[in-house]
């Protein structure tokens, strides 16, 4: 079989509380990233554009929401993206009527908006106070075919779903990626997470044996909220997994960096299809994932 190639790329770095700071940052290192080879980009950080503002429960920072339609860092990218000739997903904080959405929008090679994803599962504890700024995301889960390979993304929490990878790879999906913000906890200084977050979404590439691409951001940042300070110290260590679930580049947890790997996905499609685990699916004994408590639907 022909070989069919991609050179894929994960992004880091620490964001500043300035949009203009941060568009430019990536842009850099999407540029950077194009120098190495790379063909598709994830940018670090779902909401990239600011501070990850959902340690505080704040009115004003409904503000910082911006329609999905003129956006101008999509629009931004899209240019870019014409320019590089590569994918870049980018991510925003949709504002959509009285709704608002953690959504991304996978730009192709060309710059064509391929379209809309928003964040399906919606987290809510100490520092990370996303239910109150998003509405659980009405898209469901979506592979986009670009001009190098079809890519499921999905954002942040959705990570720790194995539903969620599996039906993108259902879809079709010949790789995975997943912007990300995650990083220490406010209410717990001893719970460090990083090793239990790399190692669920290697489970995701090694299920699904398809190749998986994570983007974290990196730096301290602290949020004024309604009791005082909220301080969250985020953990890098952005990765790209192959279709075994093996790390074939990983960031630390401090440093900007630009990941690059390269797969055959023709190779590794024979390989997700010798291997059986699609074959020998049993979609009629899963009808209990369908309920929240277990009992038959």
């Amino acid at each position: 079989m022909e070989g069919r190639r991609v050179i894929v790329s994960a992004l880091q770095f620490a964001c500043t509380d300035d949009v203009s700071t941060n568009v430019a940052t990536a842009e850099r290192l999407v540029r950077d990233a194009h120098s190495k080879g790379a063909n598709i980009i994830l940018i670090q950080a779902r909401l990239f554009e600011g501070y990850y503002f959902c340690q505080a429960q704040r009115e004003d920072f409904f503000q910082r929401a911006k329609p999905y339609k003129n956006h101008p860092t999509i629009m931004r990218m899209q240019k870019l993206a014409k320019e590089l000739g590569v994918v870049i997903p980018v991510s925003f904080f949709e504002l959509a009527n009285n709704a608002h959405y953690n959504s991304i929008a996978i730009i192709d090679a060309d710059g064509t908006d391929l379209g809309l994803y928003r964040k399906s599962h919606i987290p809510d504890g100490p520092g990370y106070q996303e239910k109150f700024y998003f509405n659980p995301g009405d898209t469901g889960f979506k592979v986009f075919q670009t001009k190098f390979a079809k890519i499921g993304v999905a954002i942040c929490w959705d990570q720790w779903f194995p539903e969620a990878a599996r039906a993108m790879v259902l879809q079709g999906a010949e790789i995975l990626l997943y912007p990300t913000a995650i990083g220490s906890e406010p209410q717990d200084d001893g719970l460090d997470s990083r090793d239990h977050w790399k190692r669920v979404m290697q489970g995701h590439a090694g299920a699904n044996l398809v190749p998986l691409v994570a983007s974290n951001r990196i730096g301290k940042e602290t949020v004024l909220t309604e009791h005082g300070t909220s301080e969250i110290t985020f953990y890098g260590n952005s990765f790209i997994a192959g279709p075994t679930g093996e790390i074939v580049a990983t960031a630390d947890d401090k440093n900007e960096d630009i990941l690059v790997a390269e797969f055959d996905l023709n190779k590794i499609k024979a390989k997700r299809h010798s291997w059986g685990v699609f074959r020998d699916r049993r979609p009629d004994l899963y009808k209990v994932l369908l309920t929240l408590d277990g009992s038959q639907p």
